[in-house]
């Protein structure tokens, strides 16, 4: 348990400087890319030639490099799940519209781009069975978020310090590979959206400097049963018809992880970044209990880097219903 007062008070503290960390890492409206900049313009005259175009491409991306894309586009459809639960933890009154409502609503509108274009591209690219994919969608919504933070915000903002960070390595990675293979339009559309998710790091990645600042030890106690716990993806009970909640997770992350978009190296490459940018190692005046959480963190890079080692990535590729064969 934790004392719930003190992180009100924290809470409290730095919902002052909201509007400060919107300019730092947020875009005006009127400013930032829509998905309508980079899909193609219905009323064009060159329509039909660009579809045809973004429809060649897609059906020569590697089937899982192309499963991974389509993942990227339901993790991120699910948004309405994300800002229901932040809108929950303590410290937040969703009734206001300011402080911490207010980064998050807005927050949650720059994501919502995300998925839209994900989404339309899939639609257009002819190789995708849309309703599958909007039955899995629909099923992760459902299903609601179970990523062990509670309601702790200290919690929270780890969890989305490292899903930020992990998001924007997938999106960058589909969008490197995507280029390697002439589809310069995808390649530009993961781009924008992993400079998103960059930005939205760096935002969660400096609350939690800044509780580091006010509440030290309970920040790192905090920090250390996120990782003891371990951080899972929030699309980890994704399924498909017919299956059970978390069905699909596995064979997803196992396409991930081939295709070398997403794998347990990163996850390990991420932890060490957050200690760093932290300064976990050089934290003082703890107390007891945050001192052996913080000489458990500073080694768990290392032990995670010796089970990664022993796993081995299943060759056997699954047969998604989200393609059509």
């Amino acid at each position: 348990m934790y004392n719930k007062l003190v992180r009100l008070e924290v809470m409290k503290n730095l919902g002052k400087e909201v509007e400060d960390f919107k300019a730092s890492y947020l875009t005006p409206v009127e400013k930032i890319w829509q998905p309508a900049d980079f899909l193609p313009d219905s009323s064009s005259d060159n329509f039909k030639y660009e579809v045809e175009e973004l429809q060649s491409f897609a059906r020569e991306m590697d089937y899982d490099l192309f499963v991974t894309l389509i993942g990227d586009c339901i993790t991120e459809e699910a948004l309405p799940t994300y800002e229901s639960w932040l809108m929950g933890v303590d410290g937040i009154d969703q009734e206001e519209n300011s402080g911490w409502a207010s980064w998050i609503r807005s927050w949650t509108a720059e994501e919502n781009r995300h998925g839209d274009l994900l989404n339309k591209y899939l639609y257009l690219c002819g190789r995708v069975n849309m309703r599958e994919v909007e039955i899995t969608t629909h099923y992760l919504i459902q299903d609601g978020l179970d990523i062990g933070t509670t309601m702790d915000p200290y919690r929270n903002f780890v969890y989305t310090s490292f899903q930020e960070t992990a998001t924007n390595v997938s999106h960058r990675r589909v969008g490197t590979f995507a280029k390697q293979c002439g589809n310069k339009k995808l390649a530009q559309m993961c781009g924008m959206i992993a400079a998103d998710e960059a930005r939205h790091a760096k935002a969660y990645k400096n609350f939690v400097t800044r509780i580091l600042e006010l509440d030290p030890s309970e920040m790192v106690l905090a920090f250390e049963d996120m990782m003891r716990k371990k951080i899972v993806m929030p699309a980890h009970l994704m399924r498909e018809s017919g299956q059970q909640a978390g069905e699909l997770w596995s064979h997803f992350s196992d396409a991930a992880q081939r295709c070398m978009v997403y794998t347990g190296q990163d996850y390990i490459d991420i932890l060490a970044d957050l200690l760093d940018e932290w300064k976990i190692e050089h934290l003082t005046n703890l107390t007891e209990k945050a001192q052996k959480a913080q000489e458990y963190l500073m080694k768990l890079p290392s032990r995670l880097q010796k089970i990664t080692e022993r796993i081995a990535t299943p060759d056997l590729e699954y047969q998604f219903k989200w393609i059509k064969s």
